[in-house]
Protein backbone atom coordinates (compact mmCIF):
# COMPACT_ATOMS: atom_id res chain seq x y z
CA UNK A 1 0.00 0.00 0.00
CA UNK A 2 3.07 2.42 1.08
CA UNK A 3 4.32 1.59 -2.12
CA UNK A 4 1.74 2.26 -4.37
CA UNK A 5 0.89 5.45 -2.42
CA UNK A 6 5.05 6.52 -2.85
CA UNK A 7 4.74 5.85 -7.09
CA UNK A 8 1.35 7.30 -7.56
CA UNK A 9 2.91 10.40 -5.53
CA UNK A 10 6.24 10.23 -7.94
CA UNK A 11 4.03 10.06 -11.15
CA UNK A 12 2.06 12.93 -10.46
CA UNK A 13 5.65 15.19 -9.84
CA UNK A 14 6.76 13.74 -13.16
CA UNK A 15 3.60 15.15 -14.64
CA UNK A 16 3.75 18.27 -12.91
CA UNK A 17 7.12 19.00 -14.04
CA UNK A 18 6.58 17.90 -17.53
CA UNK A 19 3.91 20.80 -17.99
CA UNK A 20 5.50 23.32 -16.17
CA UNK A 21 8.53 22.37 -18.54
CA UNK A 22 9.43 25.45 -21.13
CA UNK A 23 9.24 23.33 -24.83
CA UNK A 24 12.80 22.95 -25.84
CA UNK A 25 12.63 24.80 -29.11
CA UNK A 26 15.45 25.45 -31.52
CA UNK A 27 14.85 28.58 -34.32
CA UNK A 28 16.73 28.39 -37.11
CA UNK A 29 16.78 31.46 -39.58
CA UNK A 30 18.32 31.04 -43.20
CA UNK A 31 19.29 33.47 -45.23
CA UNK A 32 17.67 31.15 -48.17
CA UNK A 33 13.68 31.46 -48.67
CA UNK A 34 13.44 27.78 -50.15
CA UNK A 35 17.36 26.10 -50.30
CA UNK A 36 18.18 25.57 -46.44
CA UNK A 37 14.29 26.00 -45.08
CA UNK A 38 13.67 23.44 -46.79
CA UNK A 39 16.37 20.47 -45.77
CA UNK A 40 16.12 21.78 -42.98
CA UNK A 41 12.30 21.18 -43.11
CA UNK A 42 12.83 17.69 -43.74
CA UNK A 43 14.69 16.63 -40.30
CA UNK A 44 13.15 14.08 -38.50
CA UNK A 45 11.84 14.78 -34.91
CA UNK A 46 14.14 14.34 -32.13
CA UNK A 47 12.46 14.55 -28.86
CA UNK A 48 15.52 13.46 -26.99
CA UNK A 49 16.97 16.75 -28.04
CA UNK A 50 14.40 19.28 -29.09
CA UNK A 51 10.28 19.57 -29.20
CA UNK A 52 9.83 22.07 -32.21
CA UNK A 53 12.62 23.53 -34.62
CA UNK A 54 11.35 27.21 -35.77
CA UNK A 55 12.28 27.40 -39.60
CA UNK A 56 12.71 31.47 -41.04
CA UNK A 57 13.24 31.73 -44.17
CA UNK A 58 13.83 35.65 -44.56
CA UNK A 59 16.11 36.42 -47.66
CA UNK A 60 18.20 38.89 -45.57
CA UNK A 61 21.98 37.99 -45.58
CA UNK A 62 25.00 38.69 -43.32
CA UNK A 63 24.39 41.44 -40.83
CA UNK A 64 20.53 41.95 -41.57
CA UNK A 65 19.99 38.09 -40.74
CA UNK A 66 21.72 37.79 -38.01
CA UNK A 67 19.85 41.28 -36.72
CA UNK A 68 16.53 39.32 -37.39
CA UNK A 69 18.01 36.70 -35.48
CA UNK A 70 18.15 38.57 -32.79
CA UNK A 71 14.83 40.14 -33.14
CA UNK A 72 13.20 36.85 -32.86
CA UNK A 73 15.46 35.88 -30.45
CA UNK A 74 14.39 38.95 -27.83
CA UNK A 75 10.78 38.65 -28.83
CA UNK A 76 10.28 34.86 -27.59
CA UNK A 77 12.58 36.24 -24.29
CA UNK A 78 9.76 38.45 -23.92
CA UNK A 79 6.38 36.25 -24.10
CA UNK A 80 8.82 33.81 -21.70
CA UNK A 81 8.74 31.38 -23.92
CA UNK A 82 13.05 31.68 -25.17
CA UNK A 83 14.43 29.67 -27.64
CA UNK A 84 16.49 26.67 -26.48
CA UNK A 85 18.84 27.90 -29.32
CA UNK A 86 19.57 30.79 -31.76
CA UNK A 87 21.23 29.49 -35.36
CA UNK A 88 22.09 31.23 -38.33
CA UNK A 89 22.50 29.49 -41.61
CA UNK A 90 24.28 31.78 -44.81
CA UNK A 91 26.63 31.85 -47.03
CA UNK A 92 29.71 34.48 -47.64
CA UNK A 93 29.23 34.50 -51.86
CA UNK A 94 29.58 38.05 -52.84
CA UNK A 95 28.85 40.28 -49.76
CA UNK A 96 31.99 41.82 -48.59
CA UNK A 97 34.30 40.44 -46.14
CA UNK A 98 33.40 43.04 -43.68
CA UNK A 99 29.90 42.45 -43.46
CA UNK A 100 30.47 38.83 -43.57
CA UNK A 101 32.87 38.77 -40.45
CA UNK A 102 30.88 41.54 -38.51
CA UNK A 103 27.90 39.43 -39.05
CA UNK A 104 29.84 36.38 -37.06
CA UNK A 105 30.91 38.56 -34.27
CA UNK A 106 27.68 40.04 -33.63
CA UNK A 107 26.10 36.45 -33.47
CA UNK A 108 29.00 35.74 -30.95
CA UNK A 109 27.86 38.17 -29.04
CA UNK A 110 24.69 37.30 -29.13
CA UNK A 111 25.27 34.04 -28.28
CA UNK A 112 23.53 32.73 -31.55
CA UNK A 113 24.98 30.25 -33.74
CA UNK A 114 26.24 30.32 -37.29
CA UNK A 115 26.26 27.82 -39.79
CA UNK A 116 27.91 30.00 -42.42
CA UNK A 117 28.82 28.36 -45.98
CA UNK A 118 31.96 29.86 -47.96
CA UNK A 119 31.10 30.20 -50.92
CA UNK A 120 27.61 28.62 -50.90
CA UNK A 121 25.27 25.85 -48.71
CA UNK A 122 26.15 23.61 -51.74
CA UNK A 123 29.42 22.39 -50.71
CA UNK A 124 27.36 21.09 -47.74
CA UNK A 125 25.24 18.88 -50.26
CA UNK A 126 28.99 17.93 -52.56
CA UNK A 127 30.22 16.57 -49.59
CA UNK A 128 28.09 13.94 -49.57
CA UNK A 129 29.45 12.30 -51.77
CA UNK A 130 33.38 13.12 -51.62
CA UNK A 131 35.90 15.01 -50.06
CA UNK A 132 36.15 18.81 -51.92
CA UNK A 133 38.42 21.07 -50.95
CA UNK A 134 38.66 23.22 -54.63
CA UNK A 135 36.85 26.62 -54.66
CA UNK A 136 33.84 26.52 -56.94
CA UNK A 137 31.50 28.82 -58.45
CA UNK A 138 27.59 27.77 -58.22
CA UNK A 139 27.57 27.01 -61.50
CA UNK A 140 30.29 24.53 -61.15
CA UNK A 141 28.11 23.60 -57.92
CA UNK A 142 25.42 22.67 -60.19
CA UNK A 143 27.11 20.97 -62.29
CA UNK A 144 28.93 18.52 -59.34
CA UNK A 145 25.36 17.76 -57.77
CA UNK A 146 23.75 17.05 -61.11
CA UNK A 147 26.92 14.28 -61.90
CA UNK A 148 26.70 12.95 -58.27
CA UNK A 149 22.58 12.83 -57.79
CA UNK A 150 22.33 11.59 -61.27
CA UNK A 151 20.01 14.24 -62.25
CA UNK A 152 19.57 17.49 -62.56
CA UNK A 153 19.99 19.42 -59.48
CA UNK A 154 17.10 21.77 -58.61
CA UNK A 155 18.18 24.65 -55.74
CA UNK A 156 15.27 24.42 -54.01
CA UNK A 157 14.01 20.93 -54.47
CA UNK A 158 12.12 19.62 -51.40
CA UNK A 159 13.65 16.29 -51.41
CA UNK A 160 17.15 16.65 -50.73
CA UNK A 161 17.34 15.99 -47.26
CA UNK A 162 15.68 12.40 -48.49
CA UNK A 163 17.87 12.30 -51.76
CA UNK A 164 21.02 12.92 -48.97
CA UNK A 165 20.12 10.93 -45.80
CA UNK A 166 21.98 7.61 -46.00
CA UNK A 167 25.16 9.57 -47.20
CA UNK A 168 24.82 12.26 -43.78
CA UNK A 169 27.86 10.67 -41.92
CA UNK A 170 30.13 11.24 -44.69
CA UNK A 171 29.07 14.55 -45.40
CA UNK A 172 29.90 15.09 -41.59
CA UNK A 173 33.15 13.31 -41.56
CA UNK A 174 34.09 15.79 -44.75
CA UNK A 175 33.12 18.45 -43.80
CA UNK A 176 35.18 18.15 -39.89
CA UNK A 177 37.95 17.17 -41.87
CA UNK A 178 37.82 20.46 -44.50
CA UNK A 179 36.89 22.53 -41.30
CA UNK A 180 39.42 21.01 -39.18
CA UNK A 181 42.37 22.62 -41.96
CA UNK A 182 40.32 25.88 -43.14
CA UNK A 183 39.73 27.51 -39.78
CA UNK A 184 43.28 27.70 -39.18
CA UNK A 185 43.65 30.54 -42.24
CA UNK A 186 41.60 34.12 -42.17
CA UNK A 187 37.91 34.14 -43.97
CA UNK A 188 38.92 35.18 -46.44
CA UNK A 189 40.87 32.02 -47.43
CA UNK A 190 38.11 29.55 -46.05
CA UNK A 191 36.99 28.61 -49.29
CA UNK A 192 35.39 26.29 -49.50
CA UNK A 193 34.25 25.36 -45.82
CA UNK A 194 31.20 24.98 -44.19
CA UNK A 195 30.18 24.48 -40.60
CA UNK A 196 26.33 23.46 -41.44
CA UNK A 197 27.43 20.11 -40.31
CA UNK A 198 28.06 21.26 -36.61
CA UNK A 199 23.85 22.11 -36.82
CA UNK A 200 23.27 19.27 -38.26
CA UNK A 201 25.17 17.11 -35.62
CA UNK A 202 23.06 18.89 -33.13
CA UNK A 203 19.62 17.85 -34.41
CA UNK A 204 20.89 14.01 -35.20
CA UNK A 205 22.73 14.19 -30.89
Amino acid sequence: MGHDKLFQKRTAELRRAESTRQPRIILIVCEGEKTEPNYFKAFPENPCVYDEIDIQGTGYNTISLVEKAIQLKNEAQKKRQPYQEVWCVFDRDSFPLESFNEALALAKRENIRCAYSIEAFEIWYLLHFNYCDTALSRTQYKEKLTTALDAEYLKNAKDMYKRLQDKQETAIRNANKLYNIQCTKAIRDQNPITTVFELVKKLRS
